[in-house]
Parts: structure tokens; sequence; C-alpha cells
């Protein structure tokens, strides 16, 4: 039943688009790429305080850095954290696309119903071979029963002392097929079982702390001609 729930939450963003997506979009000043032909392979660049560009690159889970189009070398712990910067900011923006992948474990934590709509409640975990070294993360993703969308979603950490966050989806667009939502990332007390989110949130409980906001969202492939 929760595979359903969210194969049709997959559809309804993107589906099988999503499989051969390759999009550019702007996150934070930095420009990234998520193009999911042949594997994937997630580009993200920058420039840094002293005006190097810098990008990114993270091919079918190799990644490596170049700065000012030479490569160079990284540490491990340095390789991971920027692998793992990259892969979450292009895992967020393209939700609910891989929570089909094999170190995915979800499970359905029955329903709820957020400002008078129905939502299905799907909580998830990743295994500890290959879901990175947040592997301990909780989320819980607050599916639409009717639109299927996912409207709003919740997640605990315990990195740096821990925290829990809620986030509610605005300003969705669908661009060639694909659906884009930025979202509001409200802070919660520490230890704020995530189910108990949505009522805070109803009641205006928690507190803004930013914005994910993806910008300037172009699909690379469909302004490409032939040579």
């Amino acid at each position: 039943h929760t595979r359903t729930i969210v194969n049709e939450a997959i559809k309804a963003h993107g589906g099988s688009l999503y499989d051969v997506a390759n999009y550019q979009f702007v996150f934070r000043d930095k420009i990234y790429v998520f193009n999911n032909q042949n594997g994937f392979t997630y580009t993200v660049h920058s420039i840094d305080s002293v005006g190097n560009r810098i990008e990114d690159r993270l091919m079918n889970g190799s990644f490596s850095r170049k700065v000012n189009d030479v490569v160079v070398e990284l540490s491990e712990k340095d390789i991971t954290k920027y692998s793992e910067a990259l892969n979450s900011v292009v895992y967020f923006a393209t939700l609910p696309h891989k929570l089909n992948d094999e170190a995915v474990k979800k499970v359905g934590v029955g329903e709820t119903i957020i400002k008078g709509e129905d939502y299905d409640v799907v909580k998830v975990t990743f295994d500890k071979e290959g879901g990175g070294s947040d592997h301990d993360d909780v989320f819980m993703y607050w599916i639409n029963k009717k639109s299927h969308y996912i409207n709003y979603l919740a997640y605990s950490y315990s990195v740096n002392d821990g925290g829990v966050r809620f986030r509610s989806a605005y300003n969705p667009r669908t661009i060639d097929g694909i659906r884009f939502q930025d979202y509001i990332n409200w802070e919660a007390p520490i230890g704020t079982p995530l189910k108990e989110l949505p009522a805070m949130f109803e009641k205006g409980q928690l507190n803004e702390l930013s914005r994910i906001e993806t910008r300037d969202i172009q699909n690379l492939d469909s302004n490409t001609t032939a040579p």
C-alpha cells in the first residue's frame, strides 16, 4: 500500500520524465544541473570568496572537483562532505523521484488532515549501506490523497546536536512535465515527534527558519537543436 502511495506521488510530480530529465536551476546563488540520462550526473557551479570558479560533479556515485577548470585532489572527508551537499540539494529539488531508491525504507504511518485536506503519511529511513553518512535521519512525507502531491515534509537529524524541521511547499510550477516546489523551512523544538508537526504548524507554533527556493529552472533538453 505504501509503495502505491509513493508511486502515485512520483507519477504526479513527474513520473518517468525524471528518468531522462536534464535540468538546470539556481539555488542560493549556485547553478545546479541534474542529468538522469545514462545513470545520473549532478553538477554544481559556484564562485568562491576570492573569485575562483568551482565545479563539483557527482557522476554515478563518483565525485570530482575542478577549480578554474583544473581537477583538484580532495581528502575522503571532503569528498563525502561535498558529495552529500550536492546530492542533498538535487534530492530535495526532485522530490519524490528518489524515494524508490534501494537504500530507502518506507513505511505508511497512517493518515491525517492538514488545512481541511486528507493526507497519507509516509515515514522514510535509510539503510546504512548506500544511505550516506546521515543514514540515521528520519523523514516524514505528507502526500495529498487527491492530488498525490507532497505538500509537506519533515525530518529529524542527529548531526550538530540534532534538530527537527517541517517544510511546507509553495510556489509549485510544472516545467515540461516535472513539478518543482519551493519550501518554507520551519523549526520545531528538538525531540518533537514528526507526526505532531502538522498540528503545531496549523496552530502557528513553528518558527520560520529559512526558505528553500529554486530559481531560473530550465529544461536543458527542450531547446536543443540538431547540429
